[in-house]
């Protein structure tokens, strides 16, 4: 299928943000670069503002989706947090250069669309924690750890991905996704983590 105008526009925008940096990318880099008018530009974003706020946005929205999906399957918390841990690393590392972008250009968002993220974020967080802090309640999760700095340890894996995966690499997103994964329970097991 051909790609629209505005994923065309996200896409140059993506690659142009992640090579020179958003203050130094202009609107009419973006739109030669997308191969689109700037009236095409302007139909689907007000402002280049607009641009970096939907690159990341709609990672994240996805990222949600997926984790919604999943606790709605309510299966066990082992295979569930496991399903999370898939999730969000192999996502991650499947939009690596949007996560860049996001990471460094995240201070040129407005304060209402900073918190709109920061707020999907938290309770994307605190699904997780839930989960976590639930198995623990229930004796499936030793509680040798809060499910804050379990949360943390996925999530700083998560959030630097950008920075050290390589698709080429000798590991797939889904090879150290299990690993986390593996790492995480292991730890969360009243066998030895309690």
């Amino acid at each position: 299928m051909k790609p629209s105008s505005k994923d065309k526009i996200l896409e140059a925008a993506l690659d142009l943000f992640a090579e020179k940096g958003y203050d130094a990318t202009g609107v009419q880099e973006i739109v030669a670069t997308a191969g689109v008018t700037k009236g095409a530009l302007y139909h689907h974003f007000a402002a280049k503002e607009d641009i970096l706020f939907e690159i990341y946005g709609s990672v994240f929205t996805r990222q949600l989706a997926e984790l919604d999906a999943i606790l709605e399957l309510q299966k066990d918390p082992v295979w569930t947090l496991r399903a999370v841990i898939e999730s969000i690393v192999v996502s991650t590392a499947a939009s690596a250069k949007a996560a860049a972008v996001f990471s460094r250009e995240v201070s040129r968002l407005d304060q209402v669309r900073y918190k709109e993220l920061q707020s999907d974020w938290r309770r994307y967080q605190d699904s997780v924690r839930a989960l976590i802090r639930s198995a623990q309640a229930d004796g499936i999760f030793a509680t040798a750890a809060s499910p804050e700095i379990i949360s943390w340890a996925i999530f700083g894996v998560t959030t630097s991905l950008h920075t050290w995966y390589r698709p080429d690499g000798p590991k797939s997103a889904r090879d150290i996704a299990h690993e986390l994964a593996d790492l995480v329970l292991a730890g969360l097991s009243p066998k030895t983590g309690s």
